[in-house]
């Protein structure tokens, strides 16, 4: 019976997707379904110690709950994507945070006195996908809304802002696309990739190369679409074990059926590596380097639906770039399904959908062996393999504080137990 009504779901959910036909673009709930508004209000800022399994009403391991500022305070209906940045003047930490209607700016300094400044509005309609990164102190943040581009954002806006909520205005926007379902940064070399683009347009669907070299004003800078739609991806400068591409500026797609690798440092000749399967496809999402660049850790959206896993990490050995090869496979301790994963020295932090956010011990990884080392739930009505509760994790901030982004709730600032 439960396998039946899964497939319902997902007949409805594929039903309505973007006009881009983005066979998937789960990156959120049942678009059928109105998502539930928290009603708890805005600020929550007081510390709640994680103690006998819970933080307050979460669940969790290891992990305490700073603060959090719900869905209501941010007048939006569903959260989407996450990314932090910290002014490197003042030390003064931002949590940016994507829901249906904009892009929600928070300051989190002091989490005792969570201060929500304000919003971005989208640039064109609503959307259940957005999606920021960071380059320098702009913003750069894509949506499924239809023709929406790049919008650029100057973070130091936010510095100035007393007295807000206020609406803020972008400093430019890109319009070398319309919509997009994710946007990539190689800090390194300063070039954005949108990905998950009008599967129709010059790139298929693949990566738009943009030049950031001048933040403010974005440049086309050619493309990629020989192997398709790339749902996601990460762009890195590669030091890795490889000596062929030592240097070399590496994408790493994740293309629905296959991750791709592409040698993209002459823009005007991108150059493909390879591409790479494995067993039980369901959908391939997002995955993320080990920091020596060895290892390359996959989430696949669908294969617990489909195929009855709990939570499914894939590894793969990239030693050889052009001949990458399965190294393990993690299953986690829920049937939930695994969303977004960012490494961070030996953790791993998952986005897991109705199980929160899991963080897994990645240091004996080279063996093999990954475990789970702590989590917090969000979600705490249940881990089934649905599209609620955590979409993403930003875990980069010198501070240690990790924030979250809940589609049904809004944020959650959470840190390491002492």
């Amino acid at each position: 019976m439960k396998k039946c009504l899964y497939v319902v779901f997902l007949l409805l959910l594929f039903s309505a997707c973007s006009k881009n036909d983005d066979s998937i673009n789960t990156g959120g709930m049942n678009p059928n379904v109105d998502p539930p508004i928290d009603s708890t209000g805005g600020s929550e800022g007081n510390f709640v110690p994680c103690e006998n399994g819970f933080a307050g009403v979460y669940p969790c391991d290891g992990y305490d709950l700073l603060g959090r500022i719900s869905l209501n305070a941010l007048n939006a209906s569903s959260a989407n994507d996450i990314w932090g940045w910290t002014d490197v003047a003042s030390n003064r930490e931002f949590a940016l945070i994507g829901v249906n209607n904009g892009t929600a700016f928070v300051e989190i300094t002091d989490t005792e006195d969570l201060n929500y400044l304000g919003k971005l509005p989208t640039a064109t309609t609503s959307s259940s996908w957005r999606d920021i990164k960071v380059y320098q102190n702009y913003a750069y943040i894509v949506s499924e809304a239809d023709g929406h581009g790049m919008q650029v954002f100057d973070l130091t806006n936010l510095l100035s802002v007393s007295g807000g909520p206020v609406t803020f205005t972008a400093d430019n926007r890109y319009t070398g696309f319309g919509n997009a379902h994710n946007i990539v940064i190689n800090e390194n070399t300063g070039f954005a990739y949108a990905v998950g683009t009008a599967r129709n347009d010059l790139y298929s669907g693949g990566a738009h190369f943009i030049d950031l070299q001048d933040p403010l004003n974005p440049q086309a800078a050619g493309g990629y679409g020989a192997s398709g739609y790339t749902h996601d991806a990460q762009v890195i400068t590669y030091n890795g074990p490889d000596a062929d591409y030592a240097g070399a500026e590496i994408f790493i797609g994740s293309n629905e059926n296959q991750v791709i690798i592409v040698d993209i440092t002459d823009k005007q000749n991108p150059a493909n590596i390879t591409g790479v399967q494995y067993g039980n496809i369901g959908y391939t999402h997002q995955g993320w380097f080990t920091e020596d660049q060895r290892f390359f850790i996959v989430g696949d959206e669908l294969d617990e639906i489909n195929f009855g896993f709990n939570s499914r990490t894939l590894v793969f050995d990239m030693t050889d770039l052009d001949n990458p090869v399965l190294h393990t496979t993690y299953l986690g301790t829920t049937s939930a399904i695994d969303h977004n994963g960012y490494v961070d020295g030996n953790d791993f932090f998952l986005a897991n959908y109705t199980a929160g956010v899991r963080v897994l011990d990645i240091s004996d990884i080279d063996n093999g062996n990954i475990s789970e080392v702590g989590f917090f739930d969000s979600f705490p009505s249940g881990n089934s393999a649905s599209f609620n509760g955590v979409w993403s994790v930003y875990p980069y901030f010198e501070s240690g504080k990790i924030i979250i982004s809940d589609i049904n709730s809004g944020l959650f600032i959470v840190q390491k137990s002492n």
